[in-house]
């Protein structure tokens, strides 16, 4: 019997026993789809977050107060003073480095605006900021215009949304251009729609009101603001004289000690995504892990299984013995079901991990992943189903063929 026939044989006995093949191969599956799946996952999270940092920029950098809290207590354990306006605006006119410079502050996350009678929850984002804002940010307009120096300098009541607030307040029936809302007392005309950010920004993004520096300033009334400086370099390569540059004007203007540490933190765009990188990287690991054990249970599963299915088979091996089947020719046959079996659930695994994972990565990143196709940990997952297909049909294969054809043919 030649290889060609014995592969025939292999397809044949897996074709008569179909509701054992299935079953067997939905445990590999099972396993293929918690790899797969896991790894497609974190894979859609990384494009999600790597978008997110596109909109950002790799070449901009944010100067601010550090404000460490500990994870145990919830006390704050380090806590520098905050860069107040005045010593933002200073930062703004003194640095010498072609950049592009934004200044903003947040003077509340829980403000409830309204319009007419209609109201949202209290969680938009009160954002005073000036007209570089949306550049250096990454936002985009949807409607309307952006910040000028008109508006900052008469410091006018006008305001930039997001598009959670619009839908929320005017309910896609309204143009929300010159209308007008009260946020926190005050009233605004809305200027600006931006378009849907999303991602993993929790939405804070998309609630976002936007309104000019000194309105936010008098919006606060007697309690101090923290200020953020984000500068944009001119280009990636000189992103590094940028940094130094600005740690250089900063702490001139903050009159930090010769010899102290900043009293401030730098934090650069390609720094954070090399940090969630590095996360991702061990999420990969931790989620391979996870894969492995569970393909592990399933080629002992595939293991049993084909042990029963040589003990039931015993008759047969000893009459294709008896006919001049070689012990080779045997361990070909149940290695090829083995193999094959595998091969089927690996298939059906890769095709619901691939979904699953996608799934969950855009549930996490709030729709705004693409549909990502990891071809390499396709791959693994067939590559991993042939040798679970061998690490599991080795045994019973060579156990079928040292089986003894006339003690075979007695077998009840």
């Amino acid at each position: 019997m030649d290889f060609i026939e014995n592969i025939r044989e292999g397809l044949r006995s897996i074709a008569g026993n179909r509701l054992r093949t299935i079953l067997t191969s939905l445990i590999i599956a099972i396993g293929i789809t918690s790899l797969v799946g896991i790894l497609t996952a974190i894979d859609g999270i990384q494009s999600s977050v790597d978008s997110s940092f596109a909109g950002l920029g790799a070449n901009t950098f944010t100067i601010a107060a550090r404000q460490e809290v500990s994870r145990i207590s919830g006390r704050v354990r380090q806590q520098d003073q905050p860069v107040d306006y005045h010593q933002a605006i200073a930062f703004k006119r003194r640095f010498p480095y072609g950049a592009t410079i934004a200044i903003s502050t947040v003077v509340t996350s829980s403000a409830q605006p309204k319009y007419g009678s209609r109201k949202m929850n209290p969680n938009a984002l009160v954002v005073g900021g000036d007209e570089a804002y949306l550049n250096v940010k990454g936002y985009t307009l949807q409607n309307g215009r952006n910040l000028t120096s008109n508006d900052l300098n008469y410091s006018l009541n006008v305001a930039i949304i997001g598009s959670e607030v619009a839908n929320t307040l005017f309910e896609k029936k309204i143009n929300p251009i010159n209308q007008s809302i009260r946020v926190s007392g005050a009233q605004y005309k809305v200027i600006g729609v931006l378009e849907r950010k999303g991602g993993l920004s929790d939405g804070n993004e998309d609630r976002i009101i936007l309104i000019p520096l000194d309105n936010a300033r008098a919006l606060a009334g007697t309690r101090k603001l923290t200020f953020d400086i984000t500068a944009s370099a001119p280009d990636l390569s000189s992103q590094d004289i940028a940094v130094g540059e600005a740690r250089g004007v900063m702490r001139q203007i903050r009159r930090d000690p010769l010899g102290q540490p900043d009293s401030f933190e730098i934090q650069r765009a390609d720094d954070l995504l090399k940090e969630t990188q590095e996360i991702t990287g061990y999420l990969r690991v931790g989620g391979f892990g996870i894969g492995f054990i569970t393909l592990l249970g399933a080629s002992i599963a595939l293991l049993n299984i084909m042990l029963v299915s040589v003990t039931e088979r015993t008759r047969e091996i000893g009459i294709r013995k008896s006919l001049g089947a070689t012990p080779k020719r045997i361990r070909e046959q149940f290695l090829i079901e083995a193999i094959v079996i595998c091969l089927l659930g690996g298939l059906g695994g890769v095709i619901l991990g691939l979904s699953i994972g996608n799934l969950i990565s855009m549930l996490i990143s709030g729709g705004e992943g693409g549909f990502v196709v990891p071809w390499a940990w396709m791959g693994l997952g067939i590559v991993v189903c042939v040798a679970v297909g061998l690490f599991a049909g080795i045994y019973p294969a060579v156990r079928a063929s040292k089986l003894d054809p006339i003690e075979a043919l007695r077998y009840e």
